[in-house]
C-alpha cells in the first residue's frame, strides 16, 4: 500500500512540475526548433550567394579577359554592392585593376586595390592587393608612397616581393644604401625563388650606383670619362704641337 501511495505521490509531483514549467520546456523546444531553422536557412543562403557570387565573378573574368571594360564594371559594382560578404567583391577589384592598367587608366587601377585594403577582405587578398598597389605607384613614379605603403610590412610569403619594390622605390629616392638593402633582403630570404626573378634583383643591386664615404652616390661613368673641358684643352694642346 505504501509503494502505491508513494507512486501516486510522484505522479502527482510530476504532474505539479509539469504544469508549472511544463510551458517553459515547450517555449524552449519551439526555441530551439525556430534557432535550428534560422541557421539552415542561413546557411543556405549563404551557399546560395557564394553560388550566385561565382557565376557572376566568371563572367567579369571574361570581360575583363575580352577587354570589355563597361560590362566588367557593371558585373564588379554588382558584386560589391550584392554579393560584398563573399570572396567575390575583393576578387572582383582586382581583376579591374588589371583592366584598368590595361586600358592605362593607373588611377582607377589604384583607387581598386585600395578599397581592397579598406574592406573586410581576408589577409591573403589584402597582401595581394598592397603588392600590386605597389606596383602601380611606381609606375605612377610615387616612390615614397611605396615606402609608405610597404614599410614595417611583416609577411614571410610576401616579404621578398615588397623588399623588391621597397629596393625598387629606394633607388628612385636616390636612397642608394636603403635600396641595395632591401635587394639583399630578397636575395637572402629562402622563399625569393618562388616569388620573385632573383637574377633581375641581382642585377638591380650591380646596378646600383656606387655610395662615397660621405654617403653620396657616385656617378661612375662620369667618373671614367674625362670632364669635356679637358678634352678639348688635350685635342688643343696636341693641335698646338
Amino acid at each position: 500500500m505504501d509503494d502505491l501511495l508513494s507512486e501516486k505521490e510522484q505522479i502527482d509531483q510530476i504532474r505539479s512540475w509539469w504544469s508549472e514549467y511544463g510551458g517553459y520546456v515547450i517555449g524552449g523546444l519551439g526555441l530551439g526548433i525556430a534557432l535550428l531553422a534560422g541557421w539552415n536557412y542561413y546557411q543556405g543562403s549563404k551557399l546560395d550567394a557564394q553560388l550566385e557570387g561565382s557565376a557572376l565573378y566568371e563572367s567579369l573574368t571574361n570581360h575583363v579577359v575580352s577587354g570589355n571594360l563597361d560590362e566588367a564594371e557593371a558585373v564588379a559594382d554588382q558584386l560589391s554592392t550584392d554579393y560584398a560578404s563573399t570572396s567575390y567583391a575583393a576578387q572582383a577589384q582586382l581583376a579591374m585593376a588589371r583592366l584598368y592598367m590595361d586600358k592605362n587608366r593607373d588611377q582607377d587601377a589604384a583607387d581598386a586595390l585600395s578599397s581592397i585594403l579598406e574592406s573586410d577582405a581576408d589577409e591573403e587578398v589584402k597582401l595581394l592587393a598592397r603588392a600590386r598597389l605597389g606596383r602601380v605607384l611606381l609606375y605612377q613614379g610615387k616612390p615614397q608612397e611605396v615606402v609608405d605603403l610597404l614599410a614595417d610590412q611583416e609577411s614571410a610569403a610576401f616579404a621578398a616581393i615588397f623588399n623588391e619594390l621597397l629596393g625598387d622605390a629606394y633607388r628612385e629616392l636616390n636612397q642608394i644604401e636603403d635600396a641595395q638593402a632591401a635587394y639583399q633582403e630578397v636575395l637572402l630570404d629562402p622563399l625569393s625563388r618562388d616569388t620573385v626573378d632573383q637574377q633581375l634583383v641581382q642585377w638591380k643591386a650591380l646596378d646600383l650606383p656606387e655610395v662615397s664615404d660621405a654617403g653620396e652616390t657616385v656617378d661612375a661613368t662620369a667618373a671614367e670619362e674625362p670632364a669635356a673641358e679637358e678634352t678639348v684643352e688635350d685635342t688643343e694642346a696636341e693641335d698646338s704641337e
